[in-house]
């Protein structure tokens, strides 16, 4: 938490912070315009935010307000009004009122603003807010941004605060001449920010200012239904044949990745079953790769192996314990038992975890393995996974201790017990392959553990690189025939390049490498729900519990897919080029942790549906999985810190 996010500020401790906004987050990015610093400066943005938001006020970033929309970050504002280049006595539209912030601004400098926002609740909490401020010098009105206000134009400056598609007419017509319309427009999931001015009555200048990523205009969220409704495929019942049959146009990838909409959904789990395992049957699919660990995975995988003495039980036995030991997964698993059993072994079907934290289950694996092969190797092994050893239970731990000079060489000797396995490949593959993979496992937590204290996006990064490389070598060792069925939440699997997660916060993810990598060869496919319940847990560590998922926000792609009235179906994007698909809008993430009454800061973020996936597959009512057993048992999750 920054300075300025400590509870109970007073008066003055805001008034600092918004100087020091000013300085920090306007000046030294560029922002010049001594008006629009000035104000900036003296509109207090925690009046402006909703309750137990306050103390956020001041941070670099947009928040969460009413009706699925967000007060713009600060630097935004200011960008826009000093591109806007307003005067004393300018008169200036801004479409998309939102909380009433940016009028706010815009009113301490201009001479006369007019604001319209299309949410009724919205622009009745705005006027409030402006009148509670005293600025007589704003009009406001609920109504169809788009269209302008006529009555009061010409404007000498107008401000949207959503993305068009298309710079609509009117808002052209009722620009004065010389007049700045500013408006961010939406192509193919990329947003610039522009300044149009009007040189004359039919001649107008434009200027690309910034990319960025606003809400939709009203426009485009309407005639996405129509478009949803027009390309959304029904699906039959999940127990139809014809459910997985619908998927035989990517049996030819080499690798499908199937997303989740959340770690605890029954359709989601059940419906990547009947996909994956028709793929098998029909498409000669061979690998099943899941966001789980390596030691955990290897468990089921001896088991529908039938090897001798195999115990899945034993697997899986940490928080979120939902997550892979529910009805609907160990069905599939049975499946996947059965259908091996008379197979050769170079012709079974493999199960394998990609993920990296079960570290104390992977040095148990190498230091078994080179006790049976290699016992003066498995002293060393000790010796080197020795700075380990006290924070197996805990890594999490031992990544804060890390971070100071004592534990640093703890790296060298992990990566270089990694290397020497990898070195010492035997004729017995498979069980080298598996001490192998876990050697990596640990090489890559204890970084993952030391890098995850500094922040940003190198540790999401370090995780799904480490998860992607382990899918390549998979791959590899079954053979250039081999062909992969991913399992991983939609974070994962959904290419992070048209997501705000790679667009504003450069994290990289399994869908972006798999494209990089294999290109038209790989299938990424995402799942999406409106209402219904979910298995999840209020925070880390805590009692697993059926959660009722609330109906989707406004301007989501939920919510459009809501609306088309379509209960089941499957969005199939590959080569579509619908700019309203393309275009970035609020998407669902709900990980193992799902807190409903903070849902628009905890679980949504921008995205671009149509670049992000191949296809979506929709279940507009879903129901939360069922445990194997009712306790979640302590320890560190399986997906600590994200959840995802």
């Amino acid at each position: 938490m920054s300075q300025t996010a400590s509870a109970g500020m007073s008066p003055a401790e805001f008034a600092q912070a918004r100087i020091r906004m000013v300085e920090a987050q306007l000046r030294r990015r560029g922002i010049s315009d001594p008006l629009v610093l000035k104000a900036m400066g003296e509109v207090p943005r925690e009046a402006f935010v909703p309750p137990g938001f306050e103390e956020f006020s001041y941070e670099d970033s947009a928040l969460p307000i009413e009706q699925g929309q967000t007060i713009s970050q600060p630097f935004m504002v200011a960008l826009m009004l000093q591109a806007a280049a307003l005067g004393r006595h300018d008169r200036v539209l801004e479409v998309g009122a939102g909380s009433g912030y940016a009028a706010a601004v815009a009113g301490h400098i201009a001479g006369q603003v007019f604001t319209i926002e299309r949410h009724r609740a919205l622009a009745e909490a705005a006027r409030a807010r402006l009148r509670a401020l005293g600025l007589t010098n704003i009009a406001l009105r609920h109504g169809d941004g788009t269209k302008g206000w006529p009555e009061a134009a010409p404007f000498d400056a107008i401000l949207v605060a959503a993305a068009g598609l298309t710079i609509p007419q009117a808002l052209k017509d009722q620009l004065a001449i010389g007049g700045r319309l500013i408006i961010p427009t939406g192509s193919e999931g990329e947003q610039l920010l522009k300044r149009i001015t009007r040189s004359g009555e039919e001649e107008f200048q434009q200027e690309t200012l910034a990319a960025v990523r606003f809400v939709p205009l009203v426009e485009d969220a309407d005639s996405l239904t129509t478009v949803l409704r027009a390309t959304a495929e029904p699906l039959p019942a999940l127990h139809e044949p014809s459910f997985a049959q619908a998927f035989d146009r990517f049996g030819d990838r080499r690798v499908v990745l199937l997303g989740e909409a959340s770690h605890g959904t029954s359709e989601f789990y059940r419906a990547r079953a009947a996909i994956t395992a028709h793929l098998i049957r029909e498409h000669g699919f061979d690998i099943v790769a899941v966001e789980a660990d390596w030691p955990d995975a290897a468990a089921v995988n001896s088991d529908i192996a039938h090897a001798a003495g195999a115990r899945r039980d034993a697997a899986f036995q940490r928080f979120p314990t939902w997550m892979w030991r529910n009805v609907e997964f160990e069905g599939f698993v049975e499946e996947l038992r059965r259908h091996n059993q008379d197979l050769p072994a170079d012709r079974r079907v493999g199960f394998y975890g990609l993920d990296l934290y079960n570290m104390r289950g992977s040095i148990a694996a190498v230091l078994a393995y080179l006790d049976k092969t290699d016992p003066g190797a498995a002293k060393l092994a000790r010796e080197r996974y020795g700075c380990l050893m006290p924070w197996q239970r805990d890594p999490a731990v031992y990544g804060r201790v890390a971070l100071s000079d004592s534990y640093r060489a703890c790296e060298e000797e992990v990566l270089a017990q990694c290397r020497d396995l990898f070195h010492r490949q035997t004729a017995d593959g498979p069980a080298w392959f598996d001490a192998a993979q876990n050697a990596r496992l640990v090489a890559s937590a204890e970084r993952y553990y030391r890098v995850m204290y500094y922040g940003g996006a190198e540790s999401w990064n370090l995780r799904d690189t480490h998860m992607f490389e382990t899918l390549t070598q998979i791959l590899e060792q079954r053979g250039a025939q081999s062909k992969a069925v991913v399992w991983a939440h939609n974070s994962h699997i959904g290419d992070a390049r048209h997501t705000e997660m790679g667009a504003l916060r450069g994290e990289l993810n399994i869908g972006q490498l798999a494209r990089e990598h294999f290109g038209d060869d790989a299938a990424l496919i995402g799942f999406g729900t409106d209402h219904g319940t979910v298995m999840a847990a209020t925070e880390w560590d805590g009692e697993a519990q059926v959660k009722t998922v609330r109906p989707a926000l406004p301007q989501s792609w939920e919510a459009a897919l809501h609306d088309s009235g379509l209960q089941r179906s499957l969005l199939d994007m590959s080569g579509r080029t619908d700019p309203a698909l393309a275009a970035a809008r609020l998407e669902r993430f709900i990980g193992v942790i799902y807190r409903p009454e903070s849902e628009r800061l905890s679980h949504y973020a921008d995205a671009a549906l149509a670049r992000q996936f191949d296809a979506y597959v929709w279940f507009d009512r879903t129901e939360a999985v069922t445990p194997l057993e009712s306790d979640a048992r302590a320890g560190m999750p399986d997906t600590y810190p994200f959840g995802m």
